[in-house]
């Protein structure tokens, strides 16, 4: 959480990626040789031609869904602004608009239920008449911690 002056914070969430390049290569590399092992039983026969466009099929289908979820994690964040005057939240999904919640930071409820919610550690903003959920891709930890952050920047505002 940042500060800028004594009354604002700006928090910018985005979920871990923990695949890099280096893991992505060794990923379809291995599944690259996993798939043309039982190839080699096969090797000078016409059936080996058979078999090579769904070993094909196969590693690019991989591919595109590695891919795809790195985009999808690139992209997906949370944005709070909070000064003495409001609170914003903006939920900001891939491939879809963003939504946003903005509420008097004064009346806010910060709530964090640590069992019996969707999820450990369920971490909610009540305020304007909504419930909104935040750090919903963050881990149970990171969430109790940015409980007690948002907690005691709230505080200091009020």
């Amino acid at each position: 959480m940042s500060t800028t002056g004594s009354a604002h914070y700006r928090l910018d969430l985005r979920p871990n990626i923990s695949m890099g390049n280096r893991g992505f290569v060794r990923v379809i590399s291995l599944s690259a040789l996993f798939l043309a092992l039982p190839l080699i039983g096969v090797l000078g026969t016409p059936v080996l031609w058979g078999l090579l466009p769904f070993l094909g099929l196969a590693l690019w289908a991989l591919w595109y869904a590695l891919m795809r979820n790195r985009t999808d994690r690139e992209a997906l964040r949370e944005v709070l602004h909070l000064t003495r005057e409001q609170i914003e939240l903006t939920h900001i999904p891939p491939r879809t608009p963003p939504q946003t919640w903005q509420a008097n930071p004064f009346w806010v409820q910060l709530s964090l239920k640590e069992k019996g919610g969707p999820v450990e550690n369920y971490l909610t903003l009540r305020g304007a008449g909504r419930e909104v959920e935040l750090g919903r891709f963050l881990s149970p930890e990171e969430r109790a911690i940015l409980h007690d952050d948002l907690s005691r920047a709230l505080r200091h505002l009020r």
